[in-house]
């Protein structure tokens, strides 16, 4: 596929593809004779796990970590391992403290219910 459309099927701009490959994130992309991105489809789940990892807020540095490893091959599997454990223990608080969060918006939205029925904004607790 071309890089073209890799980036209509993914809904990924062409130069955030180009990055993504010049920084590291992805293995690089074959080329055809002409120089021209040939995207397989080992490339597009590259690209669709570093989507994933990037919407979930892992820093760019992680993902260029991990595949630096994949590419030294099964005498880095522990390494690998350990990395997406403690990525994910950093995402488990994310979404804990995102958790809490949405606990107090709901509670002062639901306060602001009531007080647009009542005219009288009243807090129960905090």
């Amino acid at each position: 596929m071309t890089i073209k459309e890799v980036s209509e099927i993914l809904n990924i701009s062409q130069d955030t593809l180009r990055y993504y490959e010049k920084i590291g994130m992805i293995p690089p992309v074959k080329r055809t004779v002409g120089g021209i991105r040939n995207y397989q489809e080992e490339d597009i789940g590259w690209i669709q796990l570093v989507t994933c990892m990037r919407n979930a807020g892992l820093p760019i540095k992680v993902m260029i970590d991990y595949l630096n490893l994949y590419q030294q091959g099964d005498s880095t599997i522990q390494a690998r391992y350990n990395l997406l454990k403690e990525q994910r223990e950093k995402l488990l608080e994310q979404k804990k403290q995102i958790d809490e969060t949405l606990e107090k918006l709901n509670y002062k939205i639901a306060r602001y219910e009531v007080a647009v029925e009542t005219g009288k904004l009243t807090w129960d607790k905090e």
